[in-house]
């Protein structure tokens, strides 16, 4: 019997982290790097991923749109997942707010830690690429919703743009009543169909291409960068784990009505993909097989809620940034009013949401909270040894929160064969 693929991608995971501890960032053979030969499988692997993004959502939007039909199903839906996205990251926020107040890790033996970890190398090149950036990048996300050009915001991966073209698109495409809206109305679902049997098709690779990722990530960093860091990773993986293993299994259960561990279970692929690529945005096509074929959620909800929450649904990230904010204060020994730390939780709901589309995101966001509460950009070089692999889990958890908010919503429009019939 064939091992299912969440199995095939728990193992090559596993087999990662040895091969990358026992080759380490040195290992050769026959003079060739076994970091580069990682580099090479994993980066294949991404840009297959990445290549379906923008064809998948522009086609499961526009069909999705197409199948909701009425305006007032269309600003139910929306109004609903609005509000289901607000609310997550919010509570992902405060939950890391109460786990960094508890845990206290920039403060070592009654002292700031400043000193005692010492700034990164990297720090210049991160500095320049937060530079200039401020509060107004929260607000440039309206503009980024509206491209002067469709192909070169595709181009870009400007995917706010592309998800409000497809949605107009599709809302008007309903409407067409004559033989060319049948039409375009088949194109458009062939080409839904074609891009699904290609996501199935990378999806036998990712199981090689999870090893090279993860493989190169651990030869590259080892363990040693985790030491004077130990208590700050563990209070955002602490809070990382709280969000993902009660609070939505919690909504599913009393909003949702289904067996949390019947998704856990449906979205194990998704997970473990998120994990290993760091990006929403490339786990996508991952994601939304998953959710219709494992979860059993209508395209009509799921290419809505899905391309959407890739993009602007940031549980993970939110929590991440309010906990390094307040690491790196702590750190520096400022104290911290109840002002301040609304002021923190107010400005990383809004930079989950807005700075998204940037490259660097969540250190550009983090930015923008120290500079909210007196603290130079510098300041992020604290955290770097260990960002990578908490980008890892903080990916995760969004979208796994994107696959909970399809599930949640797609119950409330009255599915009734949500997780009931799972296919593995």
């Amino acid at each position: 019997m064939r091992l299912a693929v969440h199995w095939q991608i728990l193992i090559a995971l596993g087999l990662a982290v040895v091969v990358g501890l026992a080759v380490g960032a040195d290992g050769t053979l026959f003079s060739i790097s076994f970091v580069s030969v990682f580099d090479f499988v994993g980066t294949l692997f991404l840009n297959a991923l990445k290549m379906l993004i923008v064809p998948l959502i522009v086609s499961s939007i526009i069909c999705g749109m197409a199948s909701i039909g009425s305006e007032q199903g269309i600003g139910r839906l929306g109004s609903r997942t609005v509000i289901y996205y607000m609310v997550t990251s919010l509570i992902a926020i405060m939950i890391g707010l109460a786990m960094v107040n508890l845990t206290l890790p920039g403060i070592v033996d009654g002292e700031p830690a400043r000193d005692l970890i010492g700034l990164s190398d990297a720090v210049g090149e991160i500095t320049e690429k937060v530079e200039g950036r401020g509060a107004s990048d929260v607000i440039e996300v309206f503009l980024r919703m509206v491209p002067t050009n469709i192909v070169a915001a595709a181009a870009n991966g400007q995917m706010l743009g592309l998800i409000f073209f497809s949605l107009l698109f599709g809302f008007f495409m309903a409407r067409l009543k004559s033989n060319s809206g049948d039409v375009i109305r088949g194109f458009w679902q062939g080409v839904l169909d074609v891009m699904m049997l290609i996501t199935d098709w990378v999806m036998k690779f990712a199981p090689i291409g999870v090893f090279a990722l993860v493989a190169k990530i651990v030869a590259t960093t080892g363990l040693d960068a985790f030491r004077p860091l130990a208590v700050f990773f563990l209070t955002v993986v602490a809070a990382l784990a709280v969000h993902f293993f009660v609070v939505m299994p919690l909504l599913l259960r009393l909003v949702g009505g289904v067996n949390p561990l019947r998704h856990y279970r449906a979205m194990l692929p998704a997970i473990l993909t998120a994990f290993s690529t760091s990006s929403s945005s490339a786990t996508l096509p991952i994601t939304m097989d998953c959710v219709e074929n494992n979860a059993g959620v209508s395209n009509r909800t799921t290419s809505f809620v899905l391309p959407l929450g890739a993009t602007i649904n940031m549980d993970g990230t939110a929590l991440y940034e309010c906990v390094a904010a307040m690491f790196i204060a702590q750190a520096y020994g400022l104290e911290l009013t109840f002002t301040t730390q609304f002021t923190v939780v107010l400005i990383a709901l809004l930079t989950s949401i807005g700075v998204a589309g940037i490259p660097a995101a969540s250190l550009v966001a983090i930015s923008i909270i120290l500079a909210a509460i007196g603290l130079p950009a510098e300041a992020i070089g604290l955290i770097l040894a260990v960002d990578r692999v908490l980008d890892m889990c903080r990916t995760s958890v969004n979208v796994f929160s994107d696959s909970c908010g399809a599930v949640i919503i797609g119950r409330l429009e009255g599915e009734q064969n949500i997780l009931k019939n799972q296919h593995s």
